[in-house]
């Protein structure tokens, strides 16, 4: 009885095994798929890192220099390292172009012999070293250990009292960290500059927001890339960068571009307009409510004139109208923002909470370019 009752059982278990590999057929498949979309972003970090490899060894500027589609061979030539990593350059390029950093295309020998060769696409040319609108310094910065080491404690900064996962792992805020350590503090600043001249293209398309001022001031300014732009571009403005004093001292001034010391959250100069390029989003709402009423201070202390304005170019997420890519990356930069500041990127309503809270009356969203919008706020 026993054995025949084992032998029923393993026939049963066999059929039910049979019904479930015909039954799960296109559950599995499906499986396989979310199996990797969870690969796929689970070693996304591989695409960041092997972009900021190529930068390291060079690579955009010499298929830029070569003129034309680049072989492996010749590739391997120029980057004067062990021939027995051909094929480890190989991989590396093949994953970059898969991902659209660079594109194979096939070049065909005096002898007619084909073979396939790199070239660069958009992407990889916004890392150029040689070009005005390089991020390059940008991608250095953000891989970083000191920037990517918090994000092993996010779980237990969540867990935590500690205001922020980069304060956790270094002991201390950003800002404190660049300003001790000034190796990093200046490859941090030049990160900021190199996306401030982007912003070139936005300040020539948008003349009319900054022709009607006699005077401007930067908050949060920097060395002064963004406010050199509209110098240069409007030379009836006289622009002020404003930062703490560390920052800004012995900057070069010109005759209408000036640097002064201070703290935005006690006072800002009177001015015309105040211009914010990526600072509100590196404070917490009370921070940046407070930095708003400061700047309707400034824009009205020698009384309000029609054209009187804060300019702000931040993100606005809009989850509904923006394309895929530019909605993950406004996505991600409030993760970023979440690990290495108290700030965060805001949807409209946010941003117009900020604004009434502050004591303005009115905004407007001027235009939306990629990540940023360009907002002017009026008293």
């Amino acid at each position: 009885m026993y054995v025949h009752a084992r032998s029923s059982e393993l026939r049963d278990l066999h059929q039910i095994k049979k019904m479930d590999l015909v039954n799960c057929g296109q559950e599995g498949s499906e499986l396989f798929q979310v199996q990797s979309h969870l690969y796929k972003h689970l070693f996304s970090f591989i695409d960041s890192m092997s972009l900021g490899c190529a930068i390291q060894l060079g690579i955009p500027d010499i298929i830029h220099s070569h003129g034309q589609p680049m072989t492996l061979p010749q590739l391997v030539s120029k980057l004067h390292i062990d021939p027995n990593k051909t094929i480890c350059v190989h991989r590396l390029m093949r994953l970059l172009s898969h991902s659209g950093f660079f594109t194979k295309t096939t070049t065909v020998h005096e002898d007619g012999e084909e073979e396939e060769a790199y070239a660069l696409t958009p992407s990889s040319r916004l890392v150029l070293n040689d070009d005005r609108t390089s991020l390059s310094p940008f991608v250095v910065a953000m891989l970083d250990p000191a920037l990517v080491n918090p994000w092993y404690s996010l779980g237990d900064w969540f867990r935590g009292t500690e205001l922020t996962p980069f304060a956790k792992v270094n002991g201390m805020g950003l800002w404190d960290y660049c300003n001790q350590n000034p190796e990093y503090g200046d490859t941090f600043n030049e990160a900021m500059a190199s996306d401030s001249r982007f912003m070139r293209l936005v300040v020539t398309e948008f003349k009319p927001i900054f022709e009607g001022l006699g005077s401007l001031v930067d908050v949060g300014g920097g060395t002064g890339t963004m406010a050199r732009i509209i110098s240069e571009l409007f030379p009836h403005i006289k622009c002020t960068v404003y930062d703490l004093p560390h920052v800004v001292a012995n900057l070069p001034e010109t005759s209408n571009l000036n640097y002064v010391g201070g703290d935005m959250f006690q006072s800002i100069p009177p001015t015309d307009a105040i211009m914010f390029k990526c600072v509100m989003h590196n404070w917490n709402d009370e921070d940046c409510v407070n930095i708003l009423k400061r700047c309707k201070e400034a824009i009205t202390s020698k009384g309000y004139k029609k054209g009187n304005k804060v300019i702000i170019i931040d993100a606005v997420i809009n989850e509904e109208k923006d394309d895929e890519d530019t909605t993950k990356a406004k996505l991600l930069f409030d993760t970023l923002m979440m690990v290495l500041l108290p700030g965060k990127e805001r949807t409209k309503k946010e941003w117009e909470k900020l604004f009434m809270e502050a004591g303005f009356s009115r905004y407007k969203i001027m235009a939306s370019y990629g990540m940023k919008s360009l907002i002017e706020v009026y008293p």
